[in-house]
């Protein structure tokens, strides 16, 4: 029996000896038959398959390769509706290949899969499914054959094939969706794993520009190509799925502590996937460090590690209702850190089960998460960074007031470890702030809460709050040039930049200026401050003047620093001699640049007179000889005095000859109490008496001794009053008759329902009517009910 031409034309495309490999003269006929009666394809593909399954069975793998690139060729050239059924075939071969122990034949297959996969058919299909394919190529992926070469080679098949399949299926609805959790959970770990085990390599030739040839088809290269695929294509439906397992994979492998492939991974994920959906990576990050808040210090120090770099990315695209669940996500984190340093445990009991907590390890994770705080608040726009500024002081917990995010289980010192750690998360957002409006960038339910925190007495948190108001009030970087408290004769060497102080910053001055100046002073009177914050204390002079002055704000800058004089003079205060010189060299300091700031001569003549005899007699009231590692001070200050003291009478008179207020000039500072000194637990008179506004003695009637005196005993006479009536009234519902006090709760009851009844009257009678009321019997008045038809209008109200 004659075989049918379909079969002739097959077997005489193989030669005799397969060393000849595929007869191309035969193979033409084949492709040209093919074309011709393409419902041909089907039968063609069944022998082709039936030939190679018996080939591969006998081990001749030449007619295999033959089969395979013959299969290739006619998979390529039949682009029409009919090789549905022919790639049936085609996969059936490419199946049996890839179920071969031969590493070749492996091969092989995956290469003719992968040019199969990236033929675009015109018709899809129903009831192809790849899931062998998908189990296969992962397994390829993870080969542990002996040969070094061979074992590359078949991994890279894996890769290749990976990527054939997610070309295939990734844009075809009708196919088995590859985003299902059951692909991703196979396909993502065979990445991941070749991507990792060629970290070495890369970090030989981090830039692909400098790879060479052999480097760039190493499987680490070909496995990031094809993981920026996958991600490149995933929809927002889609994102969960692709990055669900690479977070199971940084658990199983412990890879979140080493941090740097965890951040790569995720480096590759956000700079693949479409920038609109960047934030659905930043939320399962945010979610796996919560789902991770009782894994070690190192793990979850990794995990912030890669949300920083991640929220850096993600901030440049769509980061949306993100914004603040990053922080208020990461303040928490902050906060459970401090309990479990604090505490010793995760859970806030002592069993022996619980995992040992190094405190080092997290203290480094705190400093982790502030670094993510402050890295990510600089990718923001001015108006969303000043929103978090207000939700991170939202979030300081204030003894007695709002303990936010303090813990009953750390107390006291958790407390003020959470104050430190946001405040140390301010300052790093407050870096770099750039505004033009004083009034928008410091609001009052910022300022104010900052505020009340210089006066606490904590030395540390008052040095924070300073680092943060120079953050926020120097916007021509001016600050590093006041950060060395130094006297220079010639202020323009340090090159200071001013413009000229805009209405809202006049504004801001009036509003804010008094506190601002109060702190100043009381933060000076801290017997607790260090020279860097009288440092800090001298910069903030500065830059008030530099940024926010005219000419009030002069004045009262003058009238500070001669008030801070008087404070290092006062013998009330009992200050230590370091606190006292160091309040003297910054007052000089000040009004040596403020007086070349003002470019009054007279005025500078005086300071600079005053400096140089000081510089003779008494150098340790200058900052060259206080602000030094072992300043040489006076055992004590009492004979300071006469001409090495800068005097108001003499600033007044010459300054006021220059136009300056002489009035306000003349009148001393004196700082004004406030509730805030309440909260900063200070034994003081501003816990028991606020003096609203400026004491100035030609508005404000003298506070004497006997005054203060009356005012105390007034009030603790009314609360003994008070605690008389108290007492009678106790009294006598003990001791007094039953008949009595019913008589008294009686007529009270009387009294009530006697009101209650007026009451009713008012508002029960109803309204008057427009047409009068009639008398009726008894000479009581009723209202009458008159239609509405019948009521006589204006003229004026009817048209």
């Amino acid at each position: 029996m004659v075989p049918p031409r379909y079969k002739r034309l097959v077997d005489n495309i193989f030669p005799e000896d397969p060393e000849d490999g595929l007869v191309k003269a035969n193979m033409e006929k084949l492709t040209f038959y093919a074309l011709s009666a393409p419902e041909k394809l089907d039968r063609i593909g069944a022998y082709l398959s039936e030939r190679l399954s018996r080939d591969v069975a006998r081990h001749r793998y030449g007619y295999v390769c033959i089969a395979m690139e013959a299969l290739d060729q006619l998979l390529m050239a039949c682009h029409c509706q009919s090789i549905n059924l022919f790639v049936e075939s085609f996969l059936k071969m490419v199946r049996k290949l890839l179920e071969s122990d031969k590493p070749s034949l492996q091969i092989l297959g995956t290469n003719s899969f992968v040019k199969f996969a990236n033929i675009e058919e015109d018709t899809p299909s129903y009831h192809r499914s790849y899931d062998f394919f998908v189990s296969r190529f992962s397994e390829m992926c993870h080969s542990s054959y002996e040969d070094p070469d061979i074992r590359t080679k078949i991994r890279m098949a894996g890769i290749k094939g990976l990527q054939g399949v997610v070309r295939k299926t990734v844009n075809d609805e009708l196919q088995a969706n590859i985003w299902d959790p059951q692909h991703m959970d196979k396909i993502v770990p065979s990445l991941l794993f070749n991507l990792q085990s060629g970290e070495r390599t890369e970090s030989r030739s981090p830039s692909p520009l400098q790879a060479t040839e052999k480097e760039k088809e190493s499987p680490v290269e070909l496995t990031e190509r094809c993981f920026r695929e996958l991600l490149g294509r995933a929809a927002y439906g889609n994102i969960k799925n692709a990055v669900t397992p690479v977070l199971m994979h940084l658990d199983n492998h412990s890879l979140w502590e080493g941090k740097t492939f965890a951040v790569r991974c995720f480096k590759i994920i956000m700079y693949s996937i479409q920038s609109q959906h960047s934030h659905l990576v930043i939320q399962q990050l945010l979610g796996h460090l919560d789902a991770n808040s009782k894994n070690s210090a190192t793990v979850r120090a990794g995990i912030v590690e890669v949300l920083l770099e991640a929220a850096a990315i993600a901030a440049s695209g769509s980061v949306g209702p993100t914004v603040l669940e990053v922080f208020n996500t990461l303040l928490r984190q902050l906060r459970l850190s401090v309990d479990y340093e604090l505490t010793g445990c995760y859970d806030g009991s002592t069993n022996i089960g619980t995992k040992i907590i190094k405190a080092h390890e997290e203290r480094q994770l705190q400093e982790a998460v502030i670094r993510t705080i402050g890295s990510f608040a600089n990718t923001l726009p001015t108006y969303q960074r000043s929103e978090v500024m207000l939700f991170i002081m939202g979030k300081i917990p204030v003894p007695g007031v709002h303990p936010a995010l303090s813990s009953k289980d750390s107390g006291p010192e958790g407390t003020r470890m959470i104050q430190v750690m946001l405040l140390k998360s301010l300052v790093q957002v407050t870096a770099g702030f750039d505004t033009t409006n004083m009034l928008t960038a410091l609001p009052t339910s910022f300022l104010e809460p900052l505020l009340s925190f210089s006066l606490t007495e904590d030395p540390e948190i008052r040095l924070l709050v300073l680092q943060i108001l120079l953050s926020l009030i120097d916007r021509h970087d001016n600050a590093p040039k006041f950060l060395n408290v130094s006297i220079i004769s010639d202020i323009s060497v340090l090159k200071l930049k001013v413009d000229k102080c805009s209405r809202q910053d006049n504004l801001f001055m009036k509003k804010h200026g008094q506190q601002l100046y109060r702190h100043i002073y009381l933060g000076c009177k801290e017997e607790s401050s260090g020279q860097q914050h009288y440092e800090a204390l001298f910069a903030l002079l500065g830059l008030l003047s530099m940024e926010l002055a005219n000419e009030e704000v002069v004045v009262d800058l003058i009238r500070l620093a001669l008030a801070l004089q008087d404070l290092a003079l006062s013998t009330d205060e009992a200050l230590p001699v370091f606190n006292r010189c160091a309040i003297h060299a910054v007052a000089a300091a000040y009004l040596n640049l403020i007086c070349q700031l003002t470019t009054v001569p007279a005025f500078c003549q005086h300071i600079h007179e005053v400096i140089e005899l000081r510089q003779k007699e008494t150098p340790y009231l200058l900052p060259e000889d206080v602000f030094i590692e072992n300043p040489k001070l006076p055992s004590s200050l009492e004979k300071v005095e006469g001409e090495v003291l800068f005097l108001q009478s003499k600033i007044t008179e010459v300054l006021g000859g220059s136009g300056y207020n002489t009035d306000r000039l003349a009148t001393p500072y004196v700082p004004q109490y406030t509730d805030e000194d309440r909260l900063s637990k200070r034994k003081s008179i501003g816990e028991t008496i606020s003096l609203q506004g400026e004491v100035e003695s030609r508005n404000t009637e003298e506070i004497t001794f006997e005054t203060l005196k009356n005012a105390i005993v007034d009030s603790v006479g009314m609360e003994e009053q008070e605690r008389e009536r108290r007492r009678q009234v106790v009294e006598k519902f003990q001791k007094a008759p039953f008949e009595e006090i019913a008589a008294h709760c009686g007529a009270r009851a009387t009294l009530l329902q006697s009101k209650l009844n007026q009451i009713f009257e008012i508002t029960i009678r109803p309204p008057p009517s427009p047409s009068g009321t009639i008398s009726s019997g008894y000479g009581q008045t009723q209202s009458r009910s008159v239609p509405i038809y019948e009521m006589k209008f204006p003229d004026l109200c009817v048209y």
